[in-house]
């Protein structure tokens, strides 16, 4: 497929993909007349690099991750720096903070339906 078909495929824009390609996050294939071409493998990375981004995380960290996402079991990052594990920790720990501010919320506003659908029911 061709970059507007991935584009339309995934939701995202032309140029946010040839940013990815950029930042050497995804790694089109090239035709012989210089046409980035597209498998459905493009189509799951650019998912997850979106699930990545809007979770807050880097794209310098996300380059250093993708090549783990295929196999998360086989992860071996002998030459990992300090930065980058001391990165990813906190990247955790934001996100594990933002899951439980989410869960709080999503809890509140099932219990505010369960009382006005109660109350509606009652009254109704």
């Amino acid at each position: 497929m061709r970059i507007g078909e991935l584009s339309e495929a995934t939701g995202t824009s032309r140029r946010l993909l040839r940013y990815y390609e950029e930042q050497g996050l995804i790694a089109p294939r090239r035709d012989r007349n210089g046409y980035r071409e597209y498998d459905q493998a493009n189509v799951d990375r650019v998912a997850q690099i979106r699930g990545l981004l809007a979770a807050g995380v880097p794209t310098r960290i996300i380059r250093r991750i993708l090549p783990c996402l295929d196999n998360p079991r086989d992860i071996h990052l002998p030459d990992a720096p300090p930065e980058v594990l001391s990165a990813l920790e906190d990247e955790r720990d934001r996100m594990t903070r933002r899951v439980e501010c989410l869960t709080r919320n999503r809890d509140a506003i099932t219990d505010y339906l369960d009382t006005v659908c109660t109350r509606a029911s009652v009254n109704g």
